[in-house]
């Protein structure tokens, strides 16, 4: 099978789990002791438990001003209670609001409070109370990554700035996060103007990360640049620009001049919410989104508009459903920043989510303009045309894409892969097989052009044997994929080796049981080889699948007259 449709990713944490790490707070009782009541009780009694409730509620829904509306609310008509003060802390910060500041004062064991008073001692010059905040924060959890970043910083804003890369320098060396003390290292020795130093702990990060993340590229080729070390510094942003990334928009003409000629940090503050974002981005990696949204508010207290914040914050309201947040979030990335063009990128993908087609459409048309030599809005602009089933359109703006990506390179492959698919939906085979096989000559081991390419050659009953050799290479990187055991099983059948392709598809329907398509292919198997009640029954369990109009179609016509034989289609 070509390709799966995705479920929509479930959400597997809420805020109050976040709560919970964050400071472990006690069981719901109000200011004289007692138990929370019963849901009839809560119905029956005045404002506070109802807005508790809803405030909860809404916080495990990701809705971040309505849980910090009404758990103010709640706080107000019961201003001693525990629990209240802590997730109306939690919810305030999440939301961005300067109550936070306020009630992280009640919360003297919560780490998250600490962080946010750490950062008004900061914005306030209080180096002495910040760098005591930092050494008394709690050794264990995700926080205590930062902890020697926030004393070195700390230490900095004092004007200790040996005191600081001591404090980092063997951390730098050995240790868990290595790259992340010694990029905050080099950091610190850049704003003190010692190129020397800042080089020789920036080379430490990089050896510790030899795929860098823009942002490590970025920071690195910006304090290369002005060590005297122009080469390399251009050789790290080429890295990531030449890639068909969103992100490689950062680092081309004119954002690359900023990056190597601006500081992107010019003191303390700035350099704590580059460790907080930092933070934030490797937690959305293992899929906490809040504790991430949490890293993303406290960085953006610290330093407004920071743009990695805000794509980190975009990024956190999006996997919660929260488009037109995250969308209004990205409009607050500043005009002329390097992840500006990234930003635009991301809205449209937003608005098209939100059914708001031709306004993403109208934005990336403005963005290829703007950028006339840069493939990457003309290959969003394809796949959003793709995934609304204009495939001729599509066509256009991926070849507007191609002619804008030369020469070509082994990066390439997705762009001719999305345009094969274009073509082959918009009734023109060979060019779309003519992609596909220069997809697979810049990139031979794609399993997913390879899966694409050998299924509709097995559809077609064309270069049985070579899909099938492409198919079990595809299979050998991919042994979990469902499709691809789906895509190996029908070429089996069509080469007529039918025991074979019935174990490959039992196989791949194991794997994505409630995929209409392999339930069917499963059942046009069973009916080749005699098992017909167990082919009908493959097909009755597809038609619950929601299958598409003209698969639905042909799965009644099977259930009613079966397959002649020998099966084909």
């Amino acid at each position: 099978m070509r390709e799966r449709r995705l479920s929509p990713r479930l959400m597997l944490l809420g805020l109050t789990l976040l709560a919970a790490c964050a400071a472990g707070g006690p069981n719901v009782v109000d200011s004289a002791g007692r138990s929370a009541p019963s849901r009839g009780e809560i119905a029956a009694s005045g404002t506070v438990f109802g807005n508790y409730l809803v405030g909860r509620f809404a916080g495990e829904e990701l809705d971040t001003k309505v849980a910090a509306d009404s758990l103010l609310a709640a706080l107000r008509a019961d201003p001693d209670q525990p629990d209240l003060i802590h997730r109306a802390f939690i919810a305030s910060l999440m939301d961005g609001r300067p109550d936070a500041l306020r009630l992280a004062r009640r919360l003297p064991d919560n780490a998250s409070a600490q962080l946010v008073l750490l950062g008004a001692d900061v914005a306030a010059g209080r180096w002495a109370g910040a760098e005591a905040r930092a050494r008394n924060l709690h050794r264990q959890g995700p926080i205590a990554a930062l902890q020697p970043v926030l004393l070195a910083w700390s230490q900095a804003g004092r004007g200790q700035t040996d005191q600081a890369l001591a404090t980092l320098r063997p951390l730098a060396e050995q240790g868990r996060f290595r790259a992340l003390n010694a990029l905050h290292g080099a950091l610190i020795a850049d704003a003190a103007n010692r190129p020397r130093e800042a080089e020789r702990f920036v080379r430490l990060a990089l050896a510790d990360q030899p795929e860098p993340t823009l942002r490590l590229a970025m920071l690195s080729a910006g304090i290369l640049e002005r060590a005297g070390r122009p080469a390399e510094a251009a050789r790290l942003l080429d890295q990531i620009a030449g890639s068909n990334d969103e992100l490689a928009l950062a680092v081309l003409p004119p954002a690359r001049r900023l990056v190597l000629t601006q500081r992107a940090i010019e003191g303390p503050a700035d350099g704590i919410a580059e460790a907080y974002v930092a933070l934030g981005s490797a937690l959305r990696g293992q899929g906490l989104e809040e504790m991430a949204t949490l890293m993303a508010r406290l960085a953006l207290r610290l330093r407004p508009n920071f743009a990695p914040a805000l794509l980190l914050l975009a990024d956190t309201l999006a996997e919660g459903e929260r488009l037109e947040a995250a969308r209004e979030t990205l409009l607050l990335v500043p005009e002329g920043d390097p992840l500006s063009g990234p930003a635009q990128l991301r809205q449209a993908g937003l608005l098209d989510r939100l059914g708001r087609s031709d306004e993403a459409e109208a934005l990336l048309r403005r963005q290829a303009e703007a950028l006339p030599g840069v493939p990457q809005p003309l290959t969003r602009l394809g796949d959003l045309q793709r995934r609304r089933g204009r495939f001729a359109e599509a066509v256009l703006a991926y070849d507007g894409a191609i002619a804008r990506s030369q020469p070509i390179r082994p990066a390439d492959w997705p762009l001719f892969y999305a345009r094969g698919i274009a073509r082959e939906r918009s009734g023109n085979w060979p060019g779309a097989e003519a992609d596909f096989l220069q997809a697979l000559a810049l990139s031979p081991e794609q399993p997913f052009v390879l899966n694409y390419l050998a299924y509709t050659w097995a559809d077609m009953g064309v270069n049985l044997e070579r899909a099938k050799t492409m198919l079990e290479e595809a299979a050998a990187q991919r042994p979990q994929d469902g499709n691809i055991a789906d895509s190996l099983g029908w070429v089996l059948f069509r080469m007529g080796q039918i025991p074979a392709a019935i174990a490959q598809l039992e196989r791949a329907v194991e794997l994505e049981p409630r995929n209409a398509t392999i339930n069917d292919h499963l059942g046009d198997v069973y009916w080749a080889a005699g098992r017909e009640r167990e082919a009908r029954f493959q097909w009755q369990r597809a038609l619950t699948m929601d299958p598409e109009p003209a698969e639905a179609q042909r799965l009644r016509m099977k259930l009613d007259s079966g397959l002649p034989r020998p099966a084909r289609r």
